[in-house]
């Protein structure tokens, strides 16, 4: 019997060492998981925060249609100055300005319609890729809003928003974790998840992360 004993001490030994180790893994496995998605969520924020931006340049206030924004994206084109040639010291020296080197065709300066894509994103940009967030599971949107609000002034500004909750972000990973997570945004009276832009205040288009 003492044997026996000693065999399933062993076995809860271990058993408890397994549940211990889990215990301190759990969260650094949940945190490192966290990182990673949250990057690239960002990344995707700061995409669409670069695309509605665009569009307000263009058409004077901000769009919470996906559709449009993507076809914005896709098929519109901004303009874009052209340079060729910088003001060098000896032309300083002479007294010229930009606008008279370029009369004297020293310098040029040509405004051409360049693609959205390539202007903004360089042609590294599948269109239809801006509303999904990137996370595992069910392909989900982000929630794509656009207003205007008027300040204590009587100042009309336009805003827009986009946001991914940590259910979706983080779906898959320790439910109770993500729990956790959500409950310390909101008494810190946070989005729970990652958003750029607001519907309610001025925020110069900043994203909740920076």
């Amino acid at each position: 019997m003492k044997i026996v004993y000693q065999i399933l001490l062993v076995i809860a030994a271990v058993v408890l060492t397994y549940f211990i180790y889990q215990s301190i893994q759990r969260p650094i496995e949940f945190k490192k998981a966290k990182e990673a998605r949250y990057a690239a969520t960002v990344e995707r924020l700061k995409d669409i925060r670069k695309a509605e931006v665009a569009y307000k340049e263009i058409y004077g206030q901000f769009t919470g249609s996906w559709d449009t924004l993507i076809n914005f994206v896709a098929t519109d084109s901004v303009r874009n100055v052209r340079k060729i040639g910088e003001l060098t010291d000896s032309m300083i020296e002479a007294g010229l300005s930009e606008r008279k080197a370029i009369e004297m065709g020293l310098l040029i300066r040509d405004t051409v319609r360049v693609s959205v894509i390539e202007a903004i994103f360089d042609g590294k940009i599948n269109p239809s890729d801006l509303k999904m967030i990137p996370a595992p599971g069910t392909p989900t949107e982000f929630h794509l809003g656009a207003t205007v609000i008027i300040t204590g002034s009587g100042i009309e500004v336009p805003v827009f928003e986009a946001k991914a909750h940590n259910n979706v972000i983080l779906n898959g990973l320790n439910p109770q974790l993500i729990i956790n997570l959500n409950d310390r945004s909101r008494t810190n009276e946070k989005y729970p998840g990652l958003k750029v832009g607001s519907l309610t205040e001025t925020v110069n288009n900043a994203g909740n992360w920076e």
